[in-house]
Formats: C-alpha cells, structure tokens, sequence
C-alpha cells in the first residue's frame, strides 16, 4: 500500500504540472470578420469587387472597411483557439502561427474596475455592478493560480515524506508520524486542488461574457489540460485514502 500511495502521488504530481504549464484548459472557436484579400493573402478572405474607374473615382476607406463589416456568414471566418491558466492563443488569420496573449490580460486592467465616486443612483447602479464583478473576477483568477500552485507543492511535500517513509525504516515510530503527516499533507492539497479547478471554471465562463469582444468565442468546450487536472486531483485522492490505511493498519499493530 505504501509503494501504491508513492505511485498514485508521483502521477498526481505530474498530471497537475502538465496540466498547469498546458494551454488547453479550454478549447473552442471564435467567429472574426475575413480580412481583405491582397497579394499575400488568398483564402479565407474577403474579395472587394471596385468599379473599372476605380482609380478616377474617389472611394473612401470608410467605404471600404464598411463593406468589409457587412453581416452575413460568408463573411465570417472560425478561427481555433486554445486556452489554458496562463496564455490564451488564437489561430492567426494572417498566417500558420498563433497568436498568444496572457489569460490574465483578458480581464480588464485596474483603472477600468477602480471606482472610488461610483454613484448610488439607480441610472449607474448596474454599471458600478458590472464594475465590481469584473474586479472580482481578477481576483478569484489571482486566487485559483496561488491555489493551484500551493496544491502541486503540498504533492511534492507529500512525495517527499512517503519516500523518506519508505526508505527510513529503522524506527517504525518516526515512520509512522512521517506517513501522518503525508496523509494530511495529500488531503489538504487534494481540497486545495479542487478549488482551484472550480475557480477556474468559473473565471472562464464569466470571461466568456465579460471579457474582450474580440476573444469571446462562439463555441468552446474544455480541452485535455482540465481533465488531466481532474485526474491528478483523483489521483491525489486516491493516494491519500491509501496512505491512511496505512497509517491505520500500523497504528493497530501497535495495539
């Protein structure tokens, strides 16, 4: 059981690294105007049709970029984009590569949630609601991150004191508080692995609605990275539950 309990925590540790440094949280695509056909772009573009006197006539690029706007599906491309905890990348219209930028800039920056005169009337009530939520959500975000991290390193602590167990085998005494001590080390972090998925989830979602129009997307689902992180939090669990045994089968031994 107690070689069990390492395996089950080395493979929490891992599937929770991965999946904290992996962009695929959540996955999906995001509906973007067709940029302009020209010399370097051919497809998936938009063909603007000019009049033969096109040189003689004087058409603004108002015109233009109004033409370009127009609604209808055909001029609407879904671009793939990925996400994770820490960037959010997005399929470059321009060219084979992506375009990243940190999940974090996503919510909007202090100066736009601060709002030390926000009024009480009934006509601003909502938007001081709106500004308030969206500063919350910068906060909870800050929140999973710290969590998630504190997670991984209590698995590390975990591992750390069942190899020591494990190899420490002189004074059952001592092993016995070092398999304590990792049976609660693996339950705290367990929990705290929890709320850091939840958290997540649910910053996701609200940036969803709340975030940049130009990153909402139309349709997303969650990627590999979030089941892997369900994962390790069941096997973190799972290591736990045999550590105690352990511990429990040890101190009736004793008795």
């Amino acid at each position: 059981r107690a070689f069990l309990a390492v395996i089950l925590n080395l493979l929490a540790l891992s599937l929770s690294t991965t999946a904290l440094l992996g962009s695929y949280w959540c996955t999906g695509t995001q509906k973007v105007p067709k940029p302009l056909c020209g010399k370097s772009k051919a497809t998936k573009c938009i063909s603007v049709p000019m009049p033969p006197d096109a040189g003689a006539s004087n058409v603004s690029s108002q015109d233009v970029v109004h033409y370009s706007w127009e609604t209808g599906d055909d001029r609407f491309a879904f671009r793939y984009f990925h996400t994770g905890m820490w960037l959010s990348c997005e399929e470059s219209m321009e060219g084979p590569e992506e375009k990243c930028r940190s999940f974090i800039e996503l919510s909007p920056p202090a100066e736009r949630v601060s709002f030390p005169n926000c009024p009480y009337s009934l006509l601003n009530k909502p938007f001081c609601t709106d500004m308030r939520s969206l500063w919350f959500l910068t906060g909870i975000l800050w929140l999973s991150l710290g969590s998630e991290m504190l997670y991984i390193s209590l698995l590390l602590i975990s591992f750390i004191l069942l190899m020591v167990e494990m190899l420490h085998t002189g004074n059952p005494v001592c092993g016995l508080k070092l398999n304590a001590f990792a049976a609660v080390s693996s339950v705290l972090s367990g929990l705290l692995g929890m709320v850091a998925h939840m958290m997540y989830t649910q910053v996701f979602q609200a940036t969803v609605n709340l975030g940049p129009e130009d990153w909402r997307p139309h349709s997303w689902d969650y990627g590999w990275a979030f089941y892997m992180a369900w994962a390790s939090f069941t096997c973190c669990m799972a290591s736990a539950v045999s550590t105690l045994n352990t511990y429990t089968k040890t101190v009736l031994e004793f008795k």
